[in-house]
């Protein structure tokens, strides 16, 4: 069980944090809004109102023993900003922190932050991702261009074989497991028969991958 705090709970910093506490992690939820803070308090290990831009009420909270402390303030980029650098001088070593601006985000890389999050740009690749390739059901970025990706199995391919699926793709794709129900199957052979409703779990190059999309239309 992680350790996490949140420094505000607005819409992305409470979905996160009450995400959090449900894959049974500790999480300290901190606002400045008391009304807020009410809100969540039942919700959360902790719930805390606090002044996120006073150096001394952040050292309280004792910040620098949790494992990650992600900042999602809102649109007041001179709060978020001056959060951070009080973090930072707090020495915490694990810091996300929301992005609303590339400004923000510039400043942000300066500052040396663990990881910068861009919420609503992020969740619109993810949609455009979606609408283009509805047969994906799911996908993870793991660096380098390289995805990993969930693709349902329409019916139209029932009792085909995976080779058949796989005939002509590029050697880069590499299909990790197939999910059907309750039973998973790693490393899949050839000769394995799809079902309606499969799960395909592939690794590859995201160009790559794109060009089997239309077999599984």
């Amino acid at each position: 069980m992680g350790q996490f705090a949140v420094i505000g709970l607005g819409r992305f910093g409470s979905a996160t944090s009450l995400e959090l506490m449900k894959m049974g992690h500790s999480v300290l939820g901190i606002d400045t809004d008391g009304k807020i803070v009410d809100k969540y308090a039942d919700q959360l290990t902790h719930a805390v109102i606090a002044d996120v831009t006073d150096h001394a009420a952040l050292e309280e909270l004792g910040l620098n023993s949790y494992d990650v402390v992600l900042v999602a303030i809102g649109e007041d980029i001179q709060a978020s900003l001056l959060c951070v650098v009080h973090l930072k001088t707090l020495g915490v070593k694990t810091l996300w922190v929301k992005a609303s601006s590339h400004a923000q985000h510039l400043i942000l890389n300066k500052l040396g932050v663990t990881r910068i999050v861009h919420p609503e740009e992020e969740m619109g690749i993810r949609v455009a991702q979606a609408l283009s390739y509805p047969m994906v059901n799911d996908y993870i970025s793991i660096g380098n261009g390289e995805f990993v990706v969930e693709i349902m199995v329409n019916d139209h391919l029932e009792g085909l074989p995976l080779s058949q699926i796989m005939q002509g793709q590029p050697e880069s794709i590499h299909v990790l497991l197939i999910k059907r129900k309750t039973q998973v199957t790693v490393h899949p052979g050839n000769d394995f028969i799809l079902q309606a409703k499969d799960i395909l779990v592939m690794l590859g190059q995201l160009g790559t991958l794109k060009t089997i999309a239309p077999k599984l239309i």
